[in-house]
């Protein structure tokens, strides 16, 4: 059964909106100097060191897996990591960072009749309508320019990102369904899986990496310890007790705060159409989480 969103949910899905609506910038920085296998494989690699080491740190074991849930944990690994890391690290070289924030609305449209299917979040109107109206809004926001055809490997750049979300509503489900265990052990065992996914694969089609220029290193460092280790924490954590539905609530906020990063950041003219995106997606949030916003309003008075 869906649990209600507490007020640590809350706090960690604004988080997880802030981390993840700069990544796209941070990714694009990395990209100056590595390949996007690179980037992916780096930041895989690092989340996953990171979130072990924080085991050993904190005296909790790592699982060993073994029969069903193995091959489930392969599966999301490479759903969750793997192959969302490479799709977005490769479309981002033909797209510009906004685009790659900006398909991570279509996520919940993914999300929504998995969870339907494969979960226990039934679809309803009113979430129907609420996802439907973020979508608008996240779509107003980059203007008619959405999946034009483009001159050479733009379209396809496009099409990586809007994969990529597809992927993660995936895992998004395998995640919620997935047998008990602790969420930081969790979140180390996708990473690990990515990591051992995306090495040979770098090696194979980039080589093996060598110190680049500090500004695009240290980009991936950033990447690995923050929106993957940090988020991918916060993320399981969220899933697992407030359900795979109630997590694309960050998707809304990802375009927003890309945006937000590159006027503060990059000292971009926001249009005005940012300021109508910005309300429908928020009256989408309103609409799709009305009862938990009063639930949880409530229980503060």
């Amino acid at each position: 059964m869906t649990s209600t969103p507490t007020f640590a949910n809350w706090i960690s899905i604004l988080a997880l909106g802030v981390i993840w609506g700069g990544t796209f910038m941070v990714v694009s920085i990395a990209l100056e100097g590595y390949g996007p296998f690179t980037v992916a494989c780096a930041r895989t690699t690092l989340g996953a060191v990171a979130l072990v080491v924080t085991l050993r740190l904190l005296r909790k074991p790592l699982p060993s897996l073994s029969g069903r849930p193995l091959r489930l944990m392969i599966v999301m690994g490479l759903m969750n990591t793997a192959l969302p890391f490479s799709l977005l690290s490769w479309g981002q070289q033909y797209v510009p960072s906004a685009f790659a924030g900006i398909s991570m609305a279509a996520l919940p449209l993914f999300v929504l009749p998995l969870a339907h299917v494969f979960s226990d979040e039934p679809l309803n109107l009113r979430k129907a309508l609420g996802v439907c109206l973020g979508f608008i809004g996240a779509t107003v926001l980059i203007g008619p320019g959405v999946l034009r055809i483009g001159e050479g490997l733009e379209p396809l750049g496009q099409i990586a990102c809007l994969l990529a979300a597809m992927s993660y509503a995936v895992s998004s489900i395998l995640t919620r369904n997935f047998p008990p265990m602790d969420p930081l052990a969790l979140a180390a065992w996708t990473l690990i899986v990515g990591s051992v996914a995306l090495i040979p694969l770098m090696l194979i089609i980039e080589g093996f990496p060598m110190w680049s220029d500090p500004r695009s290193s240290l980009a991936i460092l950033f990447l690995g310890f923050f929106p993957t280790a940090l988020a991918a924490l916060l993320r399981v954590s969220v899933i697992r007790s407030a359900g795979s539905v109630f997590m694309t609530l960050v998707n809304y906020q990802v375009p927003v705060w890309s945006m937000l990063f590159g006027a503060w950041v990059l000292n971009e003219v926001l249009p005005l159409r940012f300021f109508a995106a910005l309300a429908l997606i928020l009256f989408g949030l309103a609409i799709s989480q009305w009862f938990s916003l009063a639930r949880l309003f409530q229980s503060k008075r």
